[in-house]
C-alpha cells in the first residue's frame, strides 16, 4: 500500500477522496430536504472544516450564510482538553438555525463549548455536522445531526485534517501508520 510521509510519520489512504465526495454528496441531498426552508447559518470551524465547508455548500440549493469561527484545542497529534476562546462570529444568529461544520469531532470538548458558546446568542436551533466523528473518543454527550463517518482512534490527516499545520491539502483522508518492528 503507498504511503506518504509528514515529518517524522508515515500514512496511508484511510477514506479516498471519491468516498469522501459520494458522502458530502449524500449529506448535501439530506440537508437541502431537511433545511430547505430554513435559511440557515453555516458556522464552519477553522482551520480543518474549510475543505469540507466549501465542498458541502457549493452542492446546497437553498439560501443560507457562511461564517467562520475558530476554536482551538489540538497540539500536535493529541487534544490538549483545553478549549481556547472563540473568535471570529460578527453577525447576530438569534432566531437564526445554526449549523455547525467541522471537519472532525474527537473528544468532543471543542464542539461543548462552541455550542454553549453559540447558545448564549439565542439561534432558534443549533445542529452539529462533522465530516468525522471519533465516537469512542468523546468526553462529553453530543448530539451529532449530520455524520459523514465514524472512524476510530486513529490520527487521521488530509482533507483539511493537520498533522503540526501540514496535510491539509491531501485530497484523501490518511491514517497514521504503525511503524514496523525489524
Amino acid at each position: 500500500m503507498e504511503h506518504i510521509q509528514i515529518k517524522d510519520l508515515a500514512f496511508q489512504i484511510h477514506i479516498s477522496e471519491p468516498k469522501i465526495r459520494q458522502r458530502i454528496a449524500s449529506l448535501a441531498a439530506q440537508m437541502n430536504v431537511e433545511l430547505a426552508t430554513t435559511s440557515p447559518i453555516f458556522i464552519a470551524v477553522l482551520n480543518g472544516s474549510f475543505i469540507f465547508a466549501a465542498d458541502l455548500l457549493r452542492q446546497l440549493d437553498f439560501a443560507c450564510e457562511i461564517q467562520f469561527v475558530k476554536v482551538a484545542s489540538y497540539h500536535g497529534m493529541q487534544s490538549s482538553g483545553q478549549v481556547q476562546e472563540l473568535i471570529g462570529l460578527n453577525i447576530p444568529i438569534e432566531g437564526r438555525e445554526v449549523i455547525i461544520l467541522e471537519d472532525i469531532i474527537d473528544s468532543g470538548l471543542t464542539m461543548d463549548y462552541l455550542v454553549k458558546e453559540l447558545a448564549k446568542a439565542k439561534p432558534s436551533q443549533i445542529k452539529i455536522c462533522s465530516l468525522l466523528l471519533k465516537p469512542k473518543a468523546l468526553k462529553v454527550p453530543l448530539e451529532v445531526h449530520f455524520t459523514g463517518f465514524e472512524v476510530g482512534n486513529e490520527f487521521l490527516v488530509g482533507y483539511g485534517l493537520d498533522y503540526d499545520g501540514f496535510g491539509r491539502n491531501l485530497p484523501h483522508i490518511y491514517q497514521a501508520v504503525e511503524p514496523t518492528k525489524e
